[in-house]
């Protein structure tokens, strides 16, 4: 087989090492093309040194192009992969950062809550551009995969209003369902079977069989509470669990903040967290593993590429979606996995124009989604009101109307439960005004927020969120790595 993926936002460079093996792994695909393209010219010749490292050393025919101009590596594509953070980590630390100064405390800030719904509206508008660009140059009907967060939002856009054929790939559901197989004892994840089903982020395991036998609440609770690190690191997960019935997919940290219980009250929130790790709760959890990252890999990059010269080994072939999506519709393979598409009638239970994420099966004839599931209520309350701000933020990313993009806000759960009115509308304005390079279609509403806030007799405070821990030097992340493996 021969045709090209273009990989957009392939300066991630961890993130497109993993996609390019797992493809690589496919016998079928090493006669293929990628296309690597990337605002940073710096990390786009990172990630293809890497890449080419790879090819060389497992002596392939697939051939690597690398350049800073998307429109030419989406010419001919038969897939298109989205891994973007528009506005890097610089935006990403207002997300977290300003909406501290109006008591909202986040652990990730990248799906919902005010760090995401500004998130969607940095991304919609780069999505919109790709879209484009995939209808004009790309081959006729290529498929974009968007693993780029806020996931339902981007997913939505593209969709909705992009016009070109998406789905939205996400690991959640595979984490969840390890989980779940190691506190029931299972030898193997294989003799776990599920459906999962909600929205990106908030998807529950509504089944749950092990080796054929059904999987009750009961059990499911007494499992994870006997367990000794997840009763530890999953305390609100379990609370959930306890009072839904069901098993949410998502971490801990990121849970929390979806929710309007949990992390209203800073001297609740370390209860329900632990800090062993960013993803249980940590205030701006991520973005501080999110610099860590980039600073190491930059340190130690000579490693990374030295590392590229082994030989691929298929057996350790990730569980992101991508790489079996794309050998499904290629050879017929037939794959079932977790995707998020527009509802129409998958689930029953949840609006129909919704981004959801819920198992499908492919092969040659496409994705085609199990039908007909009903959420338990609970469960369906509770994205229905992500579903809404969702929606909203969508619409105001596409209009560029600053008040429709302050009532999104104003009815997030966690923001709703935390902050008035009037601290929404000056924390949008502070934010709008902070991220103005990479929100265009805010352009107009700029200059009169910026005079909002010159007048404004809101109070903020300075604060570091409940558990906010600092980034952590080269040398220390060196001596914590030295320490695990002594250990």
């Amino acid at each position: 087989m021969s045709f090209k993926i273009a990989i957009i936002g392939a300066g991630s460079v961890g993130f497109t090492k993993k996609l390019f093996t797992d493809i690589l792994c496919v016998p079928e695909f090493k006669d293929i093309e990628f296309a690597l393209t990337d605002v940073s010219e710096h990390n786009l010749q990172m990630i293809k040194a890497i890449l080419d490292r790879i090819v060389e050393a497992n002596a392939l025919p697939t051939r690597v192009t690398a350049t800073t101009e998307r429109r030419k590596a989406l010419e001919g594509a038969r897939y298109v992969i989205s891994c973007v953070r528009v506005g890097g980590l610089e935006a990403y630390a207002d997300d977290i950062r300003i909406p501290l100064k109006y008591g909202i405390d986040q652990c990730v800030g990248d799906t919902i809550c005010a760090g995401g719904i500004l998130y969607g509206q940095r991304n919609i508008p780069v999505i919109l551009d790709f879209c484009k660009d995939i209808r004009e140059v790309a081959e006729t009907n290529a498929k974009f995969l968007n693993y780029a967060n806020p996931m339902a939002m981007n997913t939505w856009a593209a969709i909705e209003y992009g016009k070109v054929d998406t789905v939205g790939l996400c690991h959640g559901v595979q984490h969840g369902a390890e989980q779940i197989a190691e506190v029931l004892g299972a030898k193997s994840r294989r003799e776990l079977d599920y459906v999962c089903s909600g929205i990106n982020h908030q998807t529950w395991f509504i089944d749950l069989r092990l080796n054929g036998r059904k999987i009750g609440k009961d059990e499911l609770v007494a499992a994870f509470e006997a367990h000794p690190v997840y009763s530890q690191q999953e305390k609100l997960r379990i609370d959930v669990l306890k009072r839904f019935g069901v098993y949410s997919t998502e971490s801990n940290g990121h849970l929390s903040e979806y929710l309007p219980w949990y992390r209203k009250r800073p001297d609740e929130i370390t209860r329900w967290i632990d800090m062993s790790d960013w993803i249980h709760g940590e205030t701006g959890g991520y973005l501080r593993y999110s610099t860590e990252t980039r600073n190491w890999f930059e340190t130690e990059y000579p490693q990374f590429l030295e590392a590229a010269s082994k030989p691929i080994d298929p057996s350790r072939r990730s569980n992101e979606h991508a790489s079996h999506i794309l050998e499904a519709l290629e050879t017929n393979r037939v794959y079932r996995g977790h995707f998020n598409v527009r509802n129409n009638g998958v689930i029953t239970n949840l609006p129909q124009d919704a981004i959801i994420e819920s198992p499908g099966f492919v092969d040659r004839f496409g994705i085609n989604m199990a039908a007909g599931i009903t959420l338990p209520e609970a469960c369906a309350a509770t994205c229905t009101a992500s579903i809404n701000v969702q929606r909203m933020s969508v619409h105001a990313a596409i209009s560029g109307d600053i008040d429709l993009l302050k009532l999104a806000v104003l009815h997030d759960p966690l923001v709703g439960a935390v902050s008035t009115p009037e601290e929404v509308w000056q924390m949008v304005d502070e934010m709008v005004v902070a991220q103005a390079a990479w929100l265009p279609q805010y352009a107009h509403a700029v200059p009169a927020a910026r005079e909002r806030l010159s007048t404004s007799a809101v109070k903020t405070r300075e604060w570091a969120g409940a558990a906010r821990r600092s980034v952590r030097s080269i040398d220390e992340l060196r001596a914590e790595k030295a320490l695990k493996q002594a250990g």
